[in-house]
């Protein structure tokens, strides 16, 4: 059978013709997927800069349909379900594009990253502890160390925060010999609760190798010692933090006193308060020195005329009550509701306030309940800042 060779000629300039138009079609079809995804991006993007969550939502989730594989906008998803709260949402984002076997070694460290911040806004502890650790050697590792610290000082896992603090310190991250001290403490008061004495005591004595300046380890000894009966030596722990401390001596200024009568060394305590009062005025320091005062046999009258020479030196509210509370009034008969009135106007002035957050609390904290910030109180009540 022969060919015929007109049937090629004819076959050639028809394949010609489907193959051209086939290929005008994919490249229509691609330049309109094309023009579908940018398009729902940004109006995605216009969304959430006019504070149209929602509808960004929705536009993104549009964008990522049109391109499945573009990892930006399933982070911009994954961030926005996370921002409104949807953290089941935001997770199942995350996870998928960890699951991506094409996803590159910076976006994978990224999306874990997420995936972290996820489980630790929606309050999932023990998830976001896992895949915090597993940031180490990335970039977000120091991110991710400083929030397995705020982890573990959440469910005072004392030892646990003290390894991370030691691992940030030796990383340069920053000074944690105080914060180390405060997690020594801690385990302490267990201890104590445990009724095991020397071993608290043993973990104040490290707690005041580690952070020889800051008060708290020594009130805590002294505190311990009184318990024991041991009045001098909590006298002398006092006084050696009345060296390193000052400021906070306040904190201790009752204990102080106390273990100074039981010690029979009112005197001498009476001199060093006093001479720390001079520098550093204060309310439970002036308390102190009355009661001391009192106990060493000064009239109770001479002894109560130091709230009014701190008056002469701060207009305080407190003193003038707990002066007038003393005294003898030409109308007596009047003396308890006046009396009433000024404790209740000064008794908001006898608390204590946070620096960083503003959170009042009656009792002093070394870590703020609010912001969980450590040493943001100052020594001082609020009428005195």
């Amino acid at each position: 059978m022969e060919f015929d060779l007109s049937w090629l000629l004819l076959g050639l300039p028809l394949a010609f013709v489907l193959g051209w138009g086939a290929s005008r079609f994919d490249i229509r079809q691609l330049r309109l997927e094309n023009r579908q995804a940018p398009k729902a991006y940004f109006k995605g993007l216009n969304f959430l800069l006019n504070e149209q969550q929602d509808q960004a939502i929705d536009a993104f989730i549009e964008a990522v349909q049109n391109d499945p594989d573009t990892s930006e906008l399933h982070f911009a998803l994954g961030n926005l379900f996370r921002r409104r709260g949807e953290y089941e949402r935001a997770v199942r984002v995350h996870e998928h594009l960890l699951s991506r076997a094409d996803l590159s070694r910076t976006d994978r460290e990224r999306a874990q990253h997420a995936l972290a911040l996820d489980f630790l806004k929606a309050g999932l502890l023990d998830r976001a502890e896992a895949a915090l650790h597993k940031l180490e050697g990335s970039p977000f590792e120091s991110q991710a160390r400083l929030a397995l610290l705020a982890i573990y000082e959440r469910s005072r896992d004392w030892p646990q925060a003290a390894a991370i603090a030691e691992r940030m310190d030796q990383a340069g991250q920053g000074r944690f010999n105080a914060r180390q001290a405060h997690y020594l403490c801690e385990q302490a008061l267990s201890l104590v609760a445990q009724q095991d004495v020397p071993g608290a005591l043993e973990r104040l004595a490290e707690a005041r190798t580690i952070a020889p300046e800051a008060p708290r380890a020594y009130i805590e000894t002294a505190r311990l010692q009184a318990l024991q009966g041991q009045h001098g030596p909590a006298c002398d722990t006092l006084q050696h933090m009345a060296r390193v401390a000052p400021s906070h001596l306040s904190l201790a200024a009752p204990l102080w006193a106390d273990c100074a009568q039981a010690a029979q060394r009112g005197p001498e305590a009476l001199a060093q308060l006093d001479a720390i009062y001079q520098e550093h005025p204060s309310l439970d320091l002036l308390e102190a020195l009355v009661t001391l005062s009192q106990a060493q046999g000064v009239p109770t009258e001479v002894a109560r005329e130091r709230y009014v020479r701190h008056l002469d030196q701060e207009p305080s509210l407190v003193a003038a009550a707990r002066w007038l509370s003393g005294e003898q009034l030409s109308h007596e008969q009047f003396h308890p509701q006046v009396q009433r009135a000024l404790d209740h106007a000064a008794k908001p002035l006898i608390r204590y306030r946070c620096a960083a957050c503003g959170f009042e609390a009656k009792q002093y904290f070394w870590q703020c309940p609010g912001c969980q910030s450590w040493d943001s109180y100052p020594a001082q009540r609020v009428e005195e800042l």
